[in-house]
C-alpha cells in the first residue's frame, strides 16, 4: 500500500476534528475528493480506518494504528522541512497552536520574536484545549499552549502561569454577593460571550453539555473588552479568563475543578523541537511563565 503526505495529513485532521467535511475544508481539499482518498485508503488497507456514526467518526483498530504511524511520519517530515529551510537561510514557519486566554497573551511576544528572528514566520492558531492537544499528538504542531485541565499525557509540559476563569457582573446584581459560583448556578441567566465559533465558546459548551443545558447569549463580541463593556451595560453576564475581566465589574470565582486552571506550554518533545521552534518557546517561557 501507498500512501501519500496528504493522505495522511487528511486522515490526522479527520481524527482530529471527526468529521471528513471539516477534515477537508483544513486540507484545502473538496469533500469528494477527501471521500475519495479516505476509500482508497480503506482499500489498500484491506480494512475499514474509520467507523461512521452520526455525529461523525472515529478511527477503528487498524485505524488508531495507522494514525500512530500518521504522526510520526508527519511529524518527521516537517521537521526535515524546518531544518532543511534553516540551513539554506529560508524563512522556516512555526505553528502554534493556542487557546482562547493564550492568543491574547501572544502578540507582543509574537511580534517581538518576528523582529528578532528574520529568519522564521509564525502560524498561530487558536483552538479549544483538547483540540490543541489532539493536534500536537497528531504533528499538526510543534508545541501549543493550553489549560491543564486536561488530558496531557504523553506530552511534556511547562507551567507558565495562573490562568482561572470567573463570572463577569455589575456590582449590584445579585451574584456580585456570592463567594463563588459553580457554572450550573448561572446557566440560567443571559450571557454575553465571544463571536460563534471562538475556541473559548466551545470550551463553554462543553463544560455545559453534562449539565443539560446551554449558555444563552443576548450578544457575541470579537474581544473581551466588548464583552465587558456588554456586561457593564446591564446586558448580560459572562465567562471570561480573570485577567480579562475590565475595573469596575465584579469578578466572581467559578468553583468548578475545569475553571481553576493554569496555562502551560506542551509539546511531544521539548528536546527535539526544530531551532526556531525552541527559540521561539524559550521567549514565551521567559516572558509568560509566572
Amino acid at each position: 500500500m501507498a500512501f501519500d503526505l496528504l493522505d495522511l495529513r487528511l486522515f490526522l485532521a479527520v481524527a482530529e476534528y471527526g468529521s471528513i467535511t471539516r477534515a477537508a475544508e483544513l486540507v484545502h481539499l473538496s469533500l469528494a475528493s477527501a471521500s475519495g482518498r479516505i476509500r482508497a485508503m480503506e482499500a489498500a488497507s484491506g480494512a475499514p480506518l474509520l467507523d461512521r456514526h452520526r455525529r461523525g467518526v472515529v478511527p477503528t483498530r487498524p485505524g488508531v494504528l495507522l494514525l500512530a504511524h500518521a504522526r510520526e511520519i508527519v511529524e518527521r517530515h516537517d521537521r526535515m522541512r524546518l531544518e532543511l529551510a534553516d540551513l539554506a537561510g529560508r524563512p522556516a514557519t512555526v505553528t502554534v497552536l493556542a487557546n482562547t486566554s493564550a492568543a491574547t497573551l501572544l502578540p507582543d511576544v509574537l511580534i517581538g520574536f518576528l523582529a528578532d528572528h528574520p529568519d522564521a514566520d509564525v502560524d498561530l492558531l487558536e483552538r479549544p484545549s483538547h483540540r490543541i492537544v489532539v493536534g500536537l499528538t497528531s504533528g499538526r504542531a510543534e508545541f501549543g499552549l493550553l489549560a491543564d485541565t486536561v488530558d496531557l499525557a504523553g506530552l511534556e509540559t511547562v507551567r507558565l502561569c495562573p490562568d482561572p476563569l470567573e463570572v463577569a457582573c455589575t456590582p449590584d446584581d445579585p451574584l456580585a454577593r456570592a463567594a463563588s459560583l459553580t457554572f450550573a448556578e448561572v446557566l440560567d441567566r443571559p450571557f454575553v460571550g465571544y463571536a460563534e465559533g471562538s475556541a473559548f465558546e466551545e470550551h463553554l459548551r462543553r463544560q455545559a453539555l453534562p449539565l443539560g443545558a446551554h449558555p444563552r447569549h443576548r450578544g457575541r463580541f470579537p474581544d473581551a473588552a466588548s464583552v465587558c463593556r456588554a456586561v457593564a451595560a446591564g446586558v448580560g453576564i459572562a465567562v471570561l479568563h480573570a485577567r480579562s475581566i475590565a475595573d469596575g465589574l465584579v469578578r466572581v470565582p467559578l468553583a468548578d475543578a475545569w475553571a481553576d486552571r493554569d496555562l502551560v506550554l506542551a509539546t511531544r518533545d521539548l528536546a527535539g523541537l526544530s531551532r526556531p521552534a525552541r527559540a521561539l518557546a524559550d521567549r514565551i517561557r521567559g516572558e509568560l511563565r509566572s
